[in-house]
């Protein structure tokens, strides 16, 4: 009996052991799919600006993905950029892209380096109302952002490890607004994907309106837009799909049913939906920048 138990209590330790061995070769495979984030510099004009860059752990070149962020600064407080961008940078290397975030003038890591157009855009309304607002945030996307993205682009197209045939553009909010004026302006890139794009401020700014179905009309890449049903307004998914079916276009339209308990959250659903969204996603770029 006492051998008995011996041998048991033997088999016990090895299952152990294999178990411990298993999961600790695991973590290593883990921790092995993705490196980064690495901070990286990117020349806009006179400023030096900075963003955080994931990669996938192997070696070569690798289809790219820049994420082109929404509004933040002045009296928003909920959001906080780095951490925001840090649950995308992953999810995007661990499917073999490199994905950068930049952070544009005056946000986040950039702090100090130009003007915050949140801030610029809050000072208008204070100044002179919704109008004003929307004027400033019209040339805020016309200009400064837009160059501030293209020099990302440029940063991306000489690093050795992308290839530089094979970039899209990723946006939120208000950056979804401006990655689609991105893709007007950078034809070259091969898709773009936006997330609640002027579901703030459409329903708000006939500029903005009128703007951003200029754009998509000159964009000949693939389009996805995405809004959950709750977001502020899915009045730009639903406009912008029309003008491109009219046009024969390629683009996916998703509506995804209500997510969170306020608007704000579901216009958050890039961070904080990850798993809702991904496989969708995904398609569409694997199908236009792998396959």
């Amino acid at each position: 009996m006492a051998k008995f138990k011996l041998t048991v209590n033997l088999l016990m330790i090895k299952e152990i052991i294999i178990t411990l061995g298993f999961f600790c070769s695991s973590i290593h495979l883990q921790s092995q799919v993705i490196n980064g984030p690495d901070t990286v510099l990117v020349r806009s004009g006179k400023l030096m600006l900075k963003g955080l860059l994931w990669k996938p752990a192997a070696t070569g070149k690798f289809a790219a993905i820049i994420f082109s962020h929404g509004s933040y600064g002045g009296s928003d407080t909920l959001h906080d950029p780095l951490q925001e961008v840090s649950l995308l940078g992953p999810v995007f290397a661990t499917k073999g892209y490199v994905f950068l975030a930049l952070f544009r003038r005056g946000v986040s890591l950039s702090q100090g380096q130009g003007i915050n157009s949140s801030i610029l855009m809050e000072n208008a309304l204070k100044e002179k109302g919704q109008e004003g607002r929307n004027g400033v945030q019209l040339q805020q996307l016309e200009t400064d952002q837009l160059q501030d993205m293209i020099s990302g682009i440029a940063f991306l197209r000489k690093r050795k490890d992308i290839n530089n045939k094979r970039i899209a553009i990723v946006g939120h909010s208000f950056g979804g607004s401006l990655a689609l004026l991105v893709a007007e302006h950078e034809p070259d890139l091969k898709a773009v994907v936006v997330f609640s794009a002027g579901g703030y401020s459409w329903d708000r700014s006939s500029q903005l309106r009128i703007r951003l179905i200029s754009a998509v009309r000159n964009i000949s890449m693939p389009i996805m837009i995405i809004h959950a049903q709750n977001d502020y307004s899915v009045n730009p998914g639903y406009v912008l799909d029309s003008v491109m079916k009219q046009l024969h276009r390629a683009h996916v339209l998703k509506i995804y049913s209500k997510f969170g308990d306020s608007a704000n959250e579901a216009h958050n659903l890039i961070f904080r939906g990850t798993d809702i969204w991904k496989a969708d996603v995904f398609k569409f770029l694997d199908e236009i920048l792998v396959h």
